[in-house]
């Protein structure tokens, strides 16, 4: 009898601790960088947020006080993100339609309002591409330049020029802000609605000059117009078409695809981040997964103040205003940031919110 109840009792200690051991491994296993689960899915919901941003609400910018010293990229993580984001779209061939998916006088619906339609254009016809414009480009580094005004003083421009691409959003003026911001322009989003901001509306030879001198100064870079989003900015999109026709300029047009934007955000939401419609920001990283090894971000910054609470201006060549934390919005940018960051402190990219250090 007193052999069998030693028995059980080693057994009962072993079993706990069994248990024990076990719930150390998966306390362990939640603090390490592993990103991924079983079957190869990211398991983002744990490497990301909620849908809430009342942190975001209640503490503000000092959350976000991270530093680029001692950064080091997480190639394995890194990897990971592309293979997954390319379960929900091909960034090569969805970054532009090409002259074969349409012919001149095609109507399609726009992607965000199915209501409306838009007639395909002899002259947007012949700026679409006949392949891809990032058909087989591969970067070991790339820059994703957005416009906050974070980016004043801090001395990134020689940096920025430093990476192998540079992608920047909404065709923002680089000469005069070049210690910052830098001036090399690979890849250069242009919302139509640029046209009526930065250049009047081009009511006056004086403005479509300007615009033209712009592009110019951009030769074999891609200008990416997301022409078929919304209505309304589609005389724009014909008024920027037929000046380049016009001066003949080498600059690389692309459209994206009717399926992109839905594919980015089908992307995040599955992964846990509830963004309403992705920013250009945001869109351009999730592209950028497909061609770079190494991705680093500048000029995200969706608050007002800085850490030291010091005014920051929502794009660096403006005075626009905007309300960061706006529900009538079309985007989540405090929630958008909030995820690179985490994604920052976990090495899958680079996020510089800070000064660069001088080369």
């Amino acid at each position: 009898m007193r052999s069998i109840r030693k028995r059980w009792t080693i057994c009962t200690i072993s079993i706990l601790l069994i248990f024990y051991k076990t719930t150390e491994i998966a306390r362990t296993d939640e603090h390490q960088d592993s990103p991924l689960n079983g079957d190869g899915e990211l398991t983002l919901s744990r490497l990301m947020v909620n849908s809430s941003d009342k942190i975001l609400r209640k503490e503000g910018s000092a959350v976000f006080s991270h530093a680029g010293a001692g950064w080091k990229i997480n190639s394995s993580l890194a990897l990971e993100i592309r293979k997954d984001i390319l379960r929900f779209l091909d960034a090569e061939r969805d970054v532009s339609v090409v002259k074969s998916s349409f012919k001149p006088g095609d109507v399609i619906h726009y992607v965000l309002d199915r209501r409306r339609t838009l007639n395909i254009s002899q002259n947007l016809h012949s700026l679409l591409p006949e392949v891809s414009p990032m058909k087989s480009r591969r970067f070991q580094t790339c820059a994703v330049v957005g416009n906050s005004g974070i980016l004043l003083g801090s001395g990134c421009g020689k940096e920025i020029d430093s990476h192998d691409f540079v992608i920047r959003c909404n065709l923002a003026p680089v000469v005069e802000f070049a210690a910052d911001v830098g001036t090399k322009s690979d890849f250069i989003t242009m919302n139509p609605s640029v046209v009526q901001r930065a250049f009047g509306g081009f009511r006056n030879e004086s403005d479509r000059a300007k615009f033209v001198h712009r592009l110019s100064m951009l030769n074999d870079s891609v200008l990416w117009i997301p022409a078929f989003m919304v209505k309304g900015g589609e005389k724009h999109v014909e008024w920027v078409n037929a000046l380049i026709l016009k001066n003949k300029l080498r600059v690389r047009t692309a459209y994206p695809s009717l399926r992109l934007i839905h594919a980015v955000r089908g992307y995040w939401i599955t992964n846990k981040v509830q963004i309403k419609r992705p920013s250009t920001g945001l869109l351009m990283y999730t592209l950028a997964t497909r061609f770079c090894d190494e991705i680093h971000l500048y000029g995200f910054w969706p608050f007002p103040k800085d850490v030291y609470g010091n005014l920051v201006k929502y794009h660096y060549y403006d005075e626009l205003k905007y309300k960061y934390f706006s529900k009538a919005g079309p985007h989540r940018m405090p929630l958008e940031f909030k995820t690179l960051n985490l994604l920052h402190n976990k090495g899958a990219l680079k996020l510089t919110t800070g000064k660069c250090e001088q080369q």
